[in-house]
């Protein structure tokens, strides 16, 4: 599952951080964010789908994985994006 261009689109130029910015971790975390409640909804309705709740796992790790290291590099950005996509704990 995953998004669609426009949506990753949008997602890209709401929390790039200059007009090129595609890699940024906000960025990344915000797209991981998105695809992250995809798959809660499509394993809400599919509960046995084990493979896609293995890939959900992986997709929590690798984004929680980002904001640690945004946690440490910038603090003031890691609240920042934390409170935009509503992310409770790391």
């Amino acid at each position: 599952m995953s998004l669609e261009k426009e949506a990753k689109t949008n997602l890209i130029g709401e929390y790039s951080r200059h007009n090129k910015d595609t890699g940024s971790p906000e960025v990344q975390v915000a797209i991981l964010t998105e695809r992250i409640l995809q798959l809660t909804d499509h394993l809400r309705t599919h509960k046995h789908d084990e493979s896609s709740r293995r890939g959900l796992l992986k997709m929590v790790g690798r984004r929680r994985r980002l904001l640690r290291y945004l946690r440490s590099k910038d603090y003031q950005r890691f609240v920042a994006i934390s409170k935009q996509l509503g992310i409770r704990k790391v």
